[in-house]
């Protein structure tokens, strides 16, 4: 596995100079027991970073450990949602399952598991952090991660998942692992696409291709999330941070994102709808702009999972940095 760069510099207690004095003033948060950071630094990184900084931290301390489920998935470069979560660590055999100090450790068969090293740091595999994460959070999340896992690792595809998921021995989590690992598709590209695939399933949409290609000018081609042959729709999900001035003028974006539309509709497409997390958030809106383009409803919806995703979502106000 390759070397992991942190995303800021980690400062044991002992190279600080006065470190006392500067922990008071607050220059230097602490990320663990004897770990710090440069407060510019740690106020300048996304959540996701935040957080996979603090496993960095962790893992400086307590080198045997294995890490699992989402402190895994961050070194792995797996998408996360937010950058609350707990650290977690992967029992020693005969140990129960606790939480202290913002450390979670897990009761899990490690016979059933394979291993890797990130800088060093161990993690359960790309292939058993992603069953794991299946198996325990919500199915929308669990998709981001599944497309991101056989994108990462494309013999992972062809239901290799789904098979290692029912080979494990324990049945805790399995039916419920089933619906992401099924659907992963590594065309899908990033945590909003993934997640969107899912709420658009459970609103009772019909499932979309995805990047599909048309032609363009200069021989060029424009590439589109999803795409609806039967309704000639095309979707984009698109973050607001395209458009907030990290990428360059927000105004030159949006007549870029104009052009290109136009393309589209030259090229067949009848119309293209974009939306970002707060409308998959809040399904209704979601709902509300493709139905107001003609998108048949073709099987019954889930409520029930939509509201749960609703929760999820609203919960992170880090939506838009869900994944390096």
């Amino acid at each position: 596995m390759s070397s992991l760069e942190p995303p800021a510099t980690l400062l044991p207690a002992g190279t600080l100079v006065h470190s006392t004095r500067s922990r008071r003033r607050g220059e230097v948060p602490r990320l663990n027991r004897g770990v710090y950071a440069v407060r510019d630094e740690w106020n300048a990184l996304a959540p996701w970073q935040r957080y996979g900084l603090r496993v960095q931290a962790h893992a400086m301390w307590h080198p045997d450990d294995v890490l699992c489920l989402e402190s895994a998935a961050v070194l792995l470069g797996l998408p996360l949602v937010g950058g609350d979560h707990d650290i977690h660590v992967l029992s020693e055999h005969g140990a129960t399952s606790r939480r202290s100090g913002g450390v979670r450790v897990h009761t899990m068969a490690a016979s059933d598991r394979t291993f890797a090293e990130v800088d060093g740091i161990r993690v359960t595999s790309l292939a058993d952090t992603c069953i794991d994460i299946a198996r325990s959070r919500h199915p929308a999340l669990a998709l981001a991660v599944a497309d991101a896992t056989v994108r990462r690792d494309p013999s992972l595809g062809d239901l290799a998942l789904v098979v290692l998921n029912e080979e494990r021995s324990s049945a805790r989590g399995r039916r419920q692992a089933r619906w992401a690992l099924h659907r992963a598709d590594r065309a899908a590209e990033s945590p909003l696409e993934s997640i969107s695939r899912a709420s658009i399933e459970w609103l009772g949409f019909p499932a979309p291709e995805l990047q599909e290609r048309f032609p363009g000018t200069d021989q060029r081609e424009d590439r589109v999330d999803l795409w609806w042959p039967a309704q000639r729709i095309a979707g984009e999900a698109d973050g607001h941070h395209k458009y907030d001035g990290r990428f360059g003028d927000p105004l030159q974006a949006l007549r870029a994102r104009e052009k290109r539309d136009r393309r589209l509709l030259a090229a067949g497409v009848r119309t293209v709808v974009h939306w970002a997390w707060d409308d998959v958030a809040e399904a209704t809106s979601l709902r509300a702009m493709l139905r107001g383009v003609g998108m048949p409803i073709v099987h019954t919806p889930d409520p029930g999972r939509l509201a749960s995703l609703r929760g999820v979502l609203r919960g992170s106000s880090t939506r838009e940095t869900a994944s390096r």
